[in-house]
């Protein structure tokens, strides 16, 4: 087994020291369980494997002109058309 320190705020030491009193732990088997349980949820590989891709959205094949777009969006408004 490995010793190590670390650094906590006071308020997050003595919360966690009342939770383990509590449940009759000691804080660093308190802290393995945690480390363990954090670590179950977050597995190592899958956060190496992903690599992130451009999200593609299906557009449903509606292809307007640009020249068209204000106009159309006036119509749907309910808008009166501007004149060229």
């Amino acid at each position: 087994m490995t010793r190590t320190q670390i650094q906590l705020p006071d308020e997050l030491y003595q919360r966690a020291k009342r939770f383990a009193a509590q449940r009759e732990l000691s804080l660093a088997e308190m802290t393995r369980r945690g480390l363990e349980l954090f670590l179950e949820r977050y597995p190592e590989d899958e956060a190496q494997d992903k690599t992130w891709k451009l999200p593609v959205v299906n557009g449903g094949g509606i292809k307007v002109p640009l020249d068209q777009l204000h106009d159309i969006a006036t119509a749907d408004q309910g808008r009166p058309k501007k004149a060229k």
